[in-house]
């Protein structure tokens, strides 16, 4: 049985990035839960983490990054790749279904099961199934409005939910000032 599980936003603009997500848990054709918190604050509240997938396999890579934030405490894309070499070589760990998105002052990070750590040029990050949705509609409001990121976030989130059947807009923003 497929499981979908999210939508997540990355937006980073007027000196904040704001991370944002669904509360929709679906496997199969059924909704499970319409309040799940899919965005973690990590190492002193300096790091946000949002996920998208199994629900467990996220919370499994979410333990392992902490653990490389730990080893790597200065330097969040170097424990993203460690984690993305370790998530694509470790024969249990290439098995879990789960994107995540990971912000910290400076980067939006992409990491994917296929080794992939992508930071996207114009800071804005959607991933699960209803992130390209959401994504489109950041591009258009951050070129387009005056709008703050977090409001850019909370938006685009409930567009897509208008669009996409495994996300709802029971949404919770997050924000992080940016280094400038």
């Amino acid at each position: 049985m497929k499981t979908h599980s999210t939508t997540i936003l990355t937006v980073r603009s007027g000196g904040v990035v704001a991370m944002g997500g669904d509360g929709q848990v679906t496997v199969g054709d059924s909704i499970m839960k319409a309040d799940s918190t899919k965005i973690r604050r990590l190492i002193d509240d300096k790091i946000l983490v949002g996920f998208a997938g199994a629900s467990a396999d996220a919370f499994a890579l979410l333990e392992r990054f902490e653990t490389k934030l730990k080893d790597f405490p200065a330097n969040v894309p170097r424990a993203a790749t460690e984690l993305a070499k370790e998530w694509r070589t470790d024969r249990a760990l290439r098995r879990l279904e789960a994107l995540m998105a990971v912000v910290d002052a400076r980067h939006t990070l992409l990491l994917t099961g296929n080794g992939d750590v992508i930071q996207p040029t114009d800071g804005l990050l959607g991933i699960g199934s209803g992130g390209s949705y959401a994504l489109a509609a950041a591009r258009a409001l951050v070129a387009h409005s005056n709008l703050d990121a977090a409001r850019i976030v909370r938006v685009a989130l409930e567009i897509a939910a208008e669009i996409d059947v495994y996300t709802n807009t029971n949404i919770i923003v997050e924000e992080l000032a940016c280094e400038t």
